[in-house]
């Protein structure tokens, strides 16, 4: 998942309450925390070094994907492979002009499952489970010592643990009553090079994608914060469903964020740019993001078996409901928007108030040397106020590199002026 420069804005909330009585009693939270914990176990070793699309770990891992999917019932596409390849080229120099930089070819796979209960819709579930490798492709946030050797992002939170949750779900609904609609079970490659596979996808569906009433995406669900305890929720503005169905089916294990846009930096947005509702579930961004120590044993596997269950029962909630209505909604700007610099701060994408609530500093960058801290709100950035993360990325796009300039912050309940170089 691509959270650092482009995250779609998480506008409004809405805390619920009562319990969610889920339909597959028989499941407990902690057999879904151990199969989550075997899939994520797997899927964020070394020995797949970081699952890069194109790569043999990227095989491993589709291998594994396949694999359970067979376990659990899950078939091909009418009887066709599980696997649908694309290919892409990726420049060796990022930077150059493509007369001047040389490029590969890159042949990523996504994983397509299909259970059939011979219904007129489907619903489509979908999580990436590529990653960074080595970072060969770039994307790392880890910017290491000098002469280091290059390092495994596993990528456990980024999204092994999407996968895993993908995979837990295609058992439940192979086991469950819920026959009303097909369900499509699809683990995308290529996301971090800029939603490939998704994209792919829905250019070449396997199915007919004017039969699909929505889809779920599930992107880094693996580490809920433990005090905040909000689970964000965007593509709410997609189908007037949603919000009869969030306002009926309560919960008082976590709160909820709502972001009405149906696009961001996921593959959710690929198909809602073909007129498909969508939900995006994340728990949120840390300070692990695409680098190295995105490890299994960080993630918080009581609370992710909860948001897979709470998901479970929503598809449960909407299983005797016809086909869903499309809405647009607006567009996130934030991921159009073009940037020479960067301040060097991780956003808390949870965050409720006005401003940019700093959830990480990086070292030697721009925010840590203008002294900038973790907690503080950035509230003004040059002379655009940065009320929200679409201000603040529209404030950044500004400036170019050497540009110095005033940066205004909350900290402690008092305002404080910056000066800042990028």
């Amino acid at each position: 998942m691509k959270y650092l420069t482009s995250k779609a804005l998480i506008v409004f909330s809405l805390m619920l309450y009562s319990s969610v009585v889920f339909s597959q009693k028989n499941v407990s939270n902690e057999q879904i925390q151990t199969t989550l914990k075997k899939h994520i176990t797997f899927l964020a070793d070394d020995k797949l070094e970081g699952r890069l699309v194109g790569s043999a770990g990227e095989k491993t891992a589709y291998e594994y994907i396949i694999k359970n999917l067979q376990q659990s019932k899950v078939e091909s596409v009418n009887g066709n492979s599980f696997l649908q390849e694309f290919k892409t080229k990726h420049k060796l120099n990022p930077h150059a002009s493509s007369k001047d930089s040389g490029s590969i070819e890159i042949t990523g796979h996504n994983v397509i499952g299909y259970i059939n209960n011979n219904a007129a819709n489907y619903i489509v579930i979908g999580a990436h489970f590529d990653h960074l490798g080595y970072n060969e492709y770039g994307g790392s946030t880890y910017k290491g010592e000098n002469g280091e050797s290059p390092k495994i992002h596993n990528g456990a939170d980024d999204n092994a643990s999407g996968t895993a949750a993908l995979l837990v779900l295609a058992d439940l609904l192979s086991k469950g009553e819920f026959k009303k609609n097909n369900y499509l079970f699809i683990a995308f490659s290529g996301e971090e090079e800029g939603l490939l596979g998704s994209n792919y996808f829905c250019k070449h569906p396997t199915i007919d994608l004017t039969k699909v009433t929505y889809m779920i995406n599930m992107d880094m669900v693996g580490r809920m914060d433990t005090v905040k305890r909000t689970l964000a929720v965007s593509g709410y503005g997609t189908s007037p469903t949603w919000g009869k169905a969030f306002s009926s089916l309560t919960t008082d294990e976590f709160k909820f964020k709502f972001d009405s846009s149906g696009t961001g930096p996921s593959d959710h947005t690929s198909f809602y740019n073909v007129g498909i509702p969508v939900l995006h579930f994340f728990t949120g961004t840390h300070s692990d993001y695409h680098k190295p120590s995105d490890d299994e044993q960080k993630i918080n596997y009581n609370d992710e078996g909860k948001v897979v269950r709470y998901i479970y029962t929503l598809i449960g909630k909407l299983d005797a409901e016809p086909k869903l209505a499309f809405t647009k909604t607006r567009e996130d700007s934030s991921s159009k928007v073009s940037f020479k610099v960067t301040l060097g701060i991780m956003p808390d994408y949870m965050f409720e108030g006005k401003g940019v609530s700093v959830d990480g500093v990086t070292d030697g960058k721009p925010a840590a040397k203008a002294g900038i801290k973790r907690g503080d709100v950035i509230i003004q950035l040059g002379e655009i106020k940065t009320d929200d993360m679409q201000l603040y990325m529209k404030a950044l796009s500004k400036f170019s590199k050497g540009e110095t300039t005033k940066v205004k912050i909350i900290r402690d309940k008092k305002e404080f002026e910056f000066e800042l170089t990028f």
